[in-house]
C-alpha cells in the first residue's frame, strides 16, 4: 500500500534515512556473523542489526528511480522489502559480501514496483521492455542528448543494437513513455463537452448487419442443402469432399474410394456442379456466387 505524501510522512521519511545513514557499517566478520546466525538460528536481532545496516544502500537506490514519478516512501518500502528477501537467501559461507548480494534484490524489487504503478497500462512485461524501459532515456541522452523530438533512425537503431532488442521495440516504447496516462472521460478542451472517448472509432460492424449477415448466411445453407437432395449419392459425396471441406479430397483419392478413374470422378463433379447451379438459379441470380469455382 503507498504511503500518503503528508508532511507527517516526508517528517517520517527524513528521521527514517538520517537514522540509516547513522547506522554503523558491518565488518565481513560480523557481516558473517549475523547472517549465519539469521539463517541457522532465525535471531531476529541478528536480521535487524543485518538490514538496518544496509538500509543505505535502499536510500541510495531509491534516489536513482525517483524521476519516475513516484513517492521516495513508497521506493523506500519497496527496498526495504528486496533488503528482506536477500537477507534470507544469502549464503555467507560463498564469500560474497552482503551489500553486493543485496544490491540485486533491492535494484530488482524497486523495479518490479515501478513497472507495476508507473501507468495503468500494464509495462515491461518481457525482458526486453524491462531493459528498454529503465535504459531508453540514459541511452537517449548518451546518443543524442539535444534531441527533444522523437528519435531518428539511426539513433533507434543504436538503442536497439546495445540493448539486443527489435527497433520496432525501441518506437513502442519510445511512444509509451513519451505521454502520460490520460482518462478517456476527459473533456477535452477547457470548457468543452466532448469526451475523449466520443472520438474512439468503432470499427465493429453494425448490429443490423451482423443480423442481416446470419439471416443471409441461414438462408443460404438452405439453399444449398435443398439443391444438395436433387444430386444422387455418389454426387452429394464427390461434391461434400471436394468443395464443402476446409482440406479438400484428391480427385484420385476419391476415386480409388468410390472405384472409379480420377477423371471419372471429374466428370461426375462437373456433372453435379451444373445440376446445383440450375437448382440455386431458381432461388438467386447469381448462383456462383454461392459456389466455390476453380
Amino acid at each position: 500500500m503507498a504511503i500518503s505524501d503528508t508532511p507527517h510522512s516526508r517528517q517520517a521519511e527524513r528521521r527514517f534515512i538520517k537514522a540509516s545513514i547513522r547506522a554503523p557499517l558491518l565488518s565481513r566478520e560480523r557481516e558473517f556473523e549475523l547472517a549465519t546466525r539469521w539463517r541457522d538460528q532465525e535471531d531476529e536481532a541478528a536480521l535487524h542489526e543485518l538490514v538496518i545496516a544496509y538500509t543505505r544502500l535502499v536510500i541510495s537506490t531509491a534516489s536513482r528511480f525517483r524521476n519516475y514519478g513516484l513517492s521516495m516512501s513508497d521506493l523506500i518500502q519497496e527496498g526495504v522489502i528486496g533488503l528482506l528477501q536477500a537477507a534470507g537467501r544469502f549464503e555467507p559461507e560463498r564469500g560474497v559480501r552482503f551489500s553486493t548480494y543485496a544490491s540485486w534484490w533491492i535494484r530488482s524489487a524497486m523495479q518490479d514496483y515501478i513497472l507495476r504503478n508507473w501507468s495503468i497500462v500494464r509495462t515491461g512485461t518481457t525482458a526486453a521492455q524491462k531493459s528498454l524501459f529503465f535504459n531508453l532515456r540514459r541511452l537517449r541522452a548518451k546518443i543524442d542528448s539535444g534531441n527533444i523530438g522523437p528519435l531518428d533512425l539511426e539513433s533507434k537503431q543504436r538503442i536497439a543494437k546495445e540493448l539486443g532488442v527489435k527497433i520496432g521495440e525501441v518506437e513502442t516504447m519510445e511512444g509509451r513513455m513519451s505521454g502520460a496516462d490520460q482518462s478517456l472521460n476527459a473533456t477535452i478542451g477547457e470548457t468543452g463537452e466532448d469526451q475523449w472517448q466520443d472520438f474512439i472509432a468503432d470499427t465493429r460492424p453494425l448490429p443490423e448487419k451482423i443480423v442481416f449477415d446470419r439471416q443471409n448466411g441461414k438462408t443460404r445453407h438452405e439453399w444449398i442443402d435443398e439443391a444438395l437432395q436433387e444430386l444422387s449419392a455418389r454426387e452429394r459425396t464427390i461434391i461434400s469432399e471436394r468443395r464443402l471441406r476446409e482440406e479438400t479430397v484428391t480427385l484420385e483419392a476419391l476415386g480409388k474410394e468410390l472405384g472409379i478413374s480420377k477423371e471419372r470422378v471429374r466428370q461426375i463433379e462437373h456433372r453435379a456442379l451444373e445440376k446445383l447451379r440450375l437448382s440455386i438459379g431458381k432461388q438467386v441470380e447469381h448462383p456462383s456466387d454461392l459456389l466455390f469455382e476453380d
